[in-house]
């Protein structure tokens, strides 16, 4: 009778102690600060993967961005949609924002909600090549069609790649809308009206679940809330829950420096200036070695920014310029060269509006000082060194004065710059005799005698 009773004691046991291993499972927590970039793409996506293996009931991605990279969003939301794990997106705290690339995360969301004294909206997609932003859509009056639609007049419709860009992220807002059952005309405003409302006005409009002051106050709130992952519906249990805080780690924050406007040309010039140095002084070996190593990685920052290529070309076009100056007599070459270089340095990158995308003044100035320095004057004091005459060496014997040691019949010994050198001439020479060195062979010097001066 003991051991029926001790079994079933055990398995009750057990049983409790997996629920509340379960109730216990911990609450993961990512931080979306700033720009959405390559960084924080790779941050979300590793940190959702590891609250999966580490059996997280919930994962709170706090955000606050002015918006970002529209790759670097997409990966987001993909990971978002893929996840096993619920994902509740918390704009906080009070004054934070969740404007352009940030709305279609919080969309995407299992659970959106937002801090007091916050924003969301602005969701108007604005990087496209060459462009600076795109217009709002102007208000419609009664009975006009909308600037999209067939019956459009021609001059609504201008711009077609802003139209196909503009309907193409509407689509994609509207779907993940769809998707968590949340407001789907707003969200189109969001796009096309570029469309922002606080937290309260999100809450009453359905674009939002809840609004929570603090951390605490939202894991009350989704404390045996029913949600819906991969088709399924899941309660979640975050009362009492532990809470993990994930911060970037050196590999994101690697990811974010790399792309950052600034540290992205810097490492081209450097490349650049590497490549030329061993260009002109074969066998340094280092400044190649540095300069394709940085050269590389400003590509593969360049790759994912929003690069403006009339302003790439500019800054190419710069850097030819002044190299051609170090060639030249003039400073024609080089000024146009420093012109060039530093307007291609301001429209590098198209910045969308509330996103630090665009290089800093003092950056710009001291990159294009550097490089003028660089190249036209130390590229260009090096090719004068070069078409100077060789003063030091077997060249400089030439022409250089020797006075006879001793002598006999067509060849001899000589006395040059404190050295005794066999030498050979065409006539008999004397003792102590000044003589002219006229060629170099091998050991043996072939001399002339001096010209006496004429006075």
């Amino acid at each position: 009778m003991a051991r029926p009773v001790a079994g079933i004691l055990l398995s009750v046991g057990l049983l409790c102690a997996a629920v509340a291993a379960h109730a216990q499972a911990p609450v993961y927590v990512l931080d979306l600060k700033g720009t959405v970039d390559v960084g924080s793409g790779d941050y979300i996506e590793r940190g959702l993967a590891q609250a999966r293996e580490a059996g997280a009931s919930l994962v709170v991605l706090r955000m606050d961005t002015p918006g970002g990279l529209v790759t670097s969003t997409r990966e987001i939301i993909r990971a978002i949609l893929a996840s096993p794990v619920p994902v509740a997106t918390f704009v906080a705290p009070s004054g934070a924002r969740a404007a352009s690339a940030g709305t279609y995360i919080l969309y995407a969301s299992h659970v959106a909600a937002m801090a007091p004294g916050t924003n969301v909206g602005a969701a108007t997609p604005v990087e496209i090549g060459g462009l600076p932003g795109l217009p709002e859509e102007p208000a419609r009056r009664p009975g006009t069609p909308p600037a999209d639609s067939p019956e459009a007049s021609p001059a609504s419709r201008d711009n077609p790649m802003e139209r196909k860009v503009v309907n193409d992220a509407t689509a994609w807002l509207r779907s993940l809308a769809e998707l968590r059952g949340r407001n789907v005309d707003w969200a189109e405003s969001a796009v096309r009206r570029a469309a922002s409302i606080t937290a309260t006005e999100a809450r009453k409009e359905h674009v939002i679940d809840l609004v929570a002051s603090d951390l605490s106050d939202l894991l009350a709130q989704l404390d045996r809330r029913t949600v819906t992952v991969d088709g399924k519906d899941q309660v979640l249990r975050t009362a009492g829950a532990s809470i993990v805080v994930l911060a970037p780690d050196w590999r994101a924050q690697f990811l974010t420096t790399l792309t950052d406007p600034n540290v992205a040309l810097i490492l081209m010039l450097i490349g650049v200036y590497g490549i030329i140095f061993e260009f002109f002084n074969p066998g340094f070996v280092l400044p190649g070695v540095m300069g394709g190593i940085s050269l590389l990685l400003a590509l593969a920052a360049l790759a994912v920014l929003p690069v403006n290529h009339a302003g790439l070309a500019l800054l190419l076009l710069g850097i030819a310029l002044m190299i051609g100056e170090a060639f030249s007599t003039g400073i024609v070459l080089g000024v146009g060269g420093l012109c060039a270089f530093v307007l291609g340095a301001v429209f590098l990158f198209d910045q969308p509006p509330g996103v630090e995308l665009s290089l800093s003044w003092p950056v710009i100035a001291s990159t294009a000082l550097s490089t003028a320095t660089f190249l036209v004057v130390i590229i260009g004091l090096g090719l004068r060194a070069r078409r100077k005459a060789i003063v030091s060496g077997r060249e400089e014997m030439i022409g250089a004065t020797a006075k006879v040691a001793d002598w006999s019949g067509e060849q001899g010994r000589v006395y040059v710059h404190g050295e005794v050198w066999r030498a050979r001439a065409s006539q008999p020479l004397a003792p102590d005799q000044k003589v002219r060195i006229t060629a170099l062979r091998d050991l043996t010097v072939i001399v002339e005698p001096e010209t006496p001066r004429r006075g």
